[in-house]
């Protein structure tokens, strides 16, 4: 798992890697900024107003003019927004880095160190997206369910990384695979590492909680929202693109590692019933060949031999 670590470390140095992290960028950006500016006024005036309303934030309303902190007033309602908008953002930038940059960093990753490993086309587009989506479903139905712990102390700092580590290594190990595992390969792979993945998963969720605290540093952060958007926003898909380049380098490695103690050296076992069908479409072809072959040997041996006599 370390060595997977280290080697999807240096390879977010590459230039390609920076380069491929701008488009999920400069979608996201685009995104939050056309919906700041046609909600971001609506919003905050109705968190405002939902606060006002509120006997519990009345409360600490009071508490904090008796403190002289009149002035945190004015910013409670932008952060209670900013962390909504958070697991959405969080989203979106995982899905948007599993479309557009994993493939080819898979694709990378394979060139460089399994360029030996046999394809066998086990997951498609499609049931990639609809892996991803029914994943992302789960998971936010985990994150609405779990809120009243995050009001515990302890339990919001291991609840949300916990969920974010879970969908984390569900979308980027299947994405990993897709290409090179069997159908097959990958229920093994998930069922053999499934803890060391999900370790994967909850290191990441942590590296990808780190934006947000941001938001809970304080009032100046909040007025500088517009320009640190865009930051939070470039460090989420940098470390959803770590976290995709460490979950490739494992997988595969764990792939190479299943073919290797099967026997069969970097083919696959475990192939679907097309695929051994073909396989034996191939060797029957070839075995014809090799009789047409020898046939057309033999007659010219029993020619030549007329000839001679």
């Amino acid at each position: 798992m370390f060595n997977s670590l280290w080697r999807a470390l240096s390879y977010c140095l590459f230039p390609r890697v920076i380069g491929l992290s701008f488009l999920p960028l400069a979608i996201m950006v685009a995104a939050a900024f056309g919906l700041g500016y046609a909600y971001w006024e609506t919003s905050v005036a109705g968190v405002a107003a939902w606060l006002q309303a509120t006997e519990l934030t009345q409360t600490m309303f009071n508490w904090l003019d008796s403190v002289g902190w009149a002035s945190l007033r004015s910013v409670v309602a932008p952060m209670v927004v900013l962390f909504v908008a958070t697991p959405f953002i969080v989203v979106v930038s995982l899905l948007l880095v599993a479309v557009f940059m994993t493939p080819a960093m898979v694709a990378m990753v394979t060139k460089r160190r399994f360029p030996h490993l046999q394809r066998f086309h086990g997951g498609s587009m499609l049931a990639s997206v609809l892996w991803s989506v029914g994943s992302t479903l789960l998971a936010i139905i985990a994150l609405v369910v779990s809120v009243p712990l995050w009001f515990i102390p302890p339990l919001v700092l291991i609840v949300p990384p916990l969920i974010w580590g879970w969908l984390t290594y569900r979308v980027f190990t299947f994405d990993a695979l897709a290409e090179h595992a069997t159908k097959a390969e990958r229920e093994i792979i998930f069922e053999r590492h499934r803890l060391p993945l999900l370790a994967i998963g909850v290191v990441s969720g942590y590296m990808g909680a780190a934006p947000s605290l941001l938001w809970a540093s304080g009032a100046m952060f909040i007025a500088l929202a517009p320009l640190l958007v865009p930051l939070a926003i470039w460090v989420y898909t940098l470390v959803f693109a770590l976290s995709s380049l460490w979950f490739a380098h494992y997988a595969l490695s764990a792939l190479e590692e299943l073919r290797r103690d099967s026997g069969q050296g970097s083919a696959s076992p475990y192939t679907s019933r097309d695929s051994g069908w073909q396989g034996f479409d191939e060797a029957v072809d070839s075995q014809d060949v090799l009789e047409l072959g020898g046939r057309y040997r033999g007659g010219s041996n029993a020619d030549s031999n007329q000839k001679s006599i």
